[in-house]
């Protein structure tokens, strides 16, 4: 593996300890983070009120909710206005984000006291920037009249957001922490980092064109499903049915880059720590492509259009953890070649 990988490994992992005579003095090797239990279950809590942010903001947008409140930070110059009709949803939007954010802040201070790994905590006062910009950018959706641009950006940075609190959660977990690595894959049993993060990155991109989609009111451009106007390919008449096509032929991508890391990992049957994801990963894509379609068929019903932007969160968050785990055991391959003999672990 590279230089890369094993900086990325020793920098969050436990450090090795010093284990014969002419070892480095410990005061200047890593400092060796031990699992809080509170501290992740927080953690996994804030992921939890994320997902249940992205299914506010799904609400809002297939309600047609948007500007039922039309000022921004006050809601009709109050803090609490009445709870009927479209209010419901923006402002309960806009409830749930402030939850969301203060407890990014609690995160952001605890993880910056506790946290004795650099690159995690950073991780964290990245997560409380993103919150921030995400506020401020959905005022601007508000104050700006729903630009597709800005809305746009205001979806994929929540995604982004998602992603980094799944990822806190997976490097703040017992496994994480106090697992010193698990083995380096045997000959002919193949690294999963590669397709993971090829069918995340996969994932992300096809969020960022549903969100185009949503935003440019593409999603029933074309009316018709599986195929497309009664055709394989539609006539790209308009920038909108353009969009569309292009969100399912990124689908068609996606679903195969899920199911070439379902796979091979099942060829590393001994790491269920990989494969239970990988697998789950490969029935929530089977389940998006069955929301999608409902969407679709039912003129984009409430339930199945938000149903389907939250499965696709949980997507991404399910290979990220398959990425973050068979990356730190790609990092472990190598990792050991950079230590000097004596901080070098039997395993």
């Amino acid at each position: 593996m590279t230089r890369a990988a094993a900086l990325l490994y020793k920098e969050f992992s436990p450090a090795p300890q010093p284990a014969a005579e002419g070892a480095p003095d410990p005061k200047r090797m890593q400092p060796t983070s031990t699992f809080d239990p509170w501290r992740h279950r927080f953690t996994v809590l804030l992921a939890g009120a994320t997902v249940a942010l992205l299914a506010a903001g799904a609400l809002v947008t297939s309600t047609g909710s948007g500007l039922s409140v039309p000022d921004w930070p006050l809601s009709f110059g109050r803090l609490m206005p009445p709870m009927v009709g479209g209010v419901l949803f923006e402002h309960g939007h806009r409830m749930v984000a402030g939850a969301v954010g203060a407890l990014t802040v609690v995160l952001a201070f605890w993880y910056a006291r506790r946290e004795r790994r650099r690159v995690v905590r950073s991780l964290a006062w990245v997560a409380l920037a993103a919150v921030v910009a995400q506020g401020i950018l959905g005022g601007l959706t508000v104050l700006l009249r729903l630009p597709p641009a800005v809305s746009v950006l205001h979806a994929c940075l929540a995604q982004g957001y998602f992603g980094l609190i799944v990822t806190l959660a997976v490097l703040t977990s017992r496994g994480w922490i106090e697992q010193r690595g698990a083995a380096a894959p045997e000959d002919g049993r193949p690294s999963l980092f590669r397709p993971a993060v090829i069918a995340a990155s996969l994932v992300y991109v096809q969020l960022a064109v549903g969100a185009l989609m949503r935003h440019t009111g593409a999603g029933l451009a074309i009316p018709d499903f599986p195929l497309a106007f009664g055709r394989a390919v539609p006539p790209l008449a308009t920038p909108e049915i353009a969009i569309h096509f292009a969100h399912r032929v990124m689908a068609l991508f996606v679903t195969a880059a899920v199911f070439w890391l379902a796979a091979r990992a099942g060829r590393r049957a001994e790491r269920l720590d990989l494969v239970i994801p990988a697998r789950l990963a490969a029935v929530l894509v089977l389940v998006q492509i069955m929301l999608g379609a409902a969407s679709v068929l039912s003129r984009l019903a409430v339930v199945p259009t938000v149903a389907h932007l939250v499965n696709g969160a949980l997507l991404l968050a399910t290979l990220l953890v398959v990425a973050l785990r068979a990356g730190r055991e790609a990092g472990l391959a190598s990792a050991p070649a950079a230590l000097p003999d004596a901080q070098r672990s039997p395993a």
